[in-house]
């Protein structure tokens, strides 16, 4: 009976011990992979405004298409239409006067790296430093400090999420994309918008010919529909 209680003894100090072991493990491990982050927290990317208002926003990314930027501008005057412009660094580097006159004209302006890269393939030293070198020459520029990054290809994981997160960025994506890159027509472009509108939605697209074609005949049908087309901020302001 006394060999018995002793083995009891010993097995409930062993477990004890075992949890001890198991909770230090748990704790070293986890304070090792924030350390490696240094401690920071992915944020999740956003893809679509409120859903239960009838509002809708256009992500433009640019890191080319200069020459149907000014025909773009001058549709979204007509129907007086303010836009998210992401921009690319290196392209607001080698297009100041444009990227100002995209400011002037009251549209918003996001963030879209540095030189157009994988973010996915980028440690969180090298994410960091294509978002704030995108920043630094946009405030140089139009005096603007962009909040909104819109990662290139869609493309991130958490390294990017937390990169973004920690300097007070919204990681942005959309929920409709016009793929007007492709060059496969007006048609398609306008099919892939307009087919599925709902509230909230994230539009995607680039400056190419396509869309100066395209925008309008967007942007009729939406207001047809009794969309309202604001700027990213806007739709999550609401």
């Amino acid at each position: 009976m006394k060999v018995f209680y002793l083995n009891l003894k010993k097995r409930k100090y062993l477990a004890i011990s075992l949890t001890i072991i198991f909770i230090l493990v748990v704790y070293i491990i986890g304070a090792h992979s924030l350390v490696a982050t240094g401690g920071l927290r992915a944020i999740n990317p956003i893809y679509k405004g409120d859903e239960s208002l009838q509002q809708t926003a256009f992500v433009c990314n640019v890191v080319g298409g200069t020459e149907y930027i000014p025909s773009m501008l001058n549709i979204l005057q007509e129907h007086k239409v303010k836009i998210s412009f992401f921009i690319g660094g290196e392209w607001a580097r080698d297009n100041p006067q444009m990227l100002r006159l995209i400011s002037e004209e009251g549209h918003e302006l996001g963030n879209h790296g540095f030189e157009h890269r994988n973010h996915t393939n980028l440690d969180l030293d090298e994410n960091l430093n294509e978002i704030k070198k995108t920043e630094y020459i946009i405030k140089d520029i139009t005096g603007i400090t962009t909040n909104l990054f819109s990662p290139p290809y869609g493309e991130f994981n958490n390294t990017t999420l937390k990169a973004a997160s920690s300097i007070g960025y919204k990681t942005i994506m959309w929920s409709i994309d016009t793929i007007n890159w492709r060059g496969d027509g007006v048609d398609a472009v306008i099919d892939r918008t307009v087919k599925n509108p709902h509230n909230g939605v994230f539009i995607l697209i680039h400056p190419t010919e396509d869309t100066v074609v395209a925008l309008p005949i967007i942007i009729k049908e939406l207001k047809n529909r009794g969309y309202d087309i604001g700027t990213i901020s806007e739709l999550l302001s609401e």
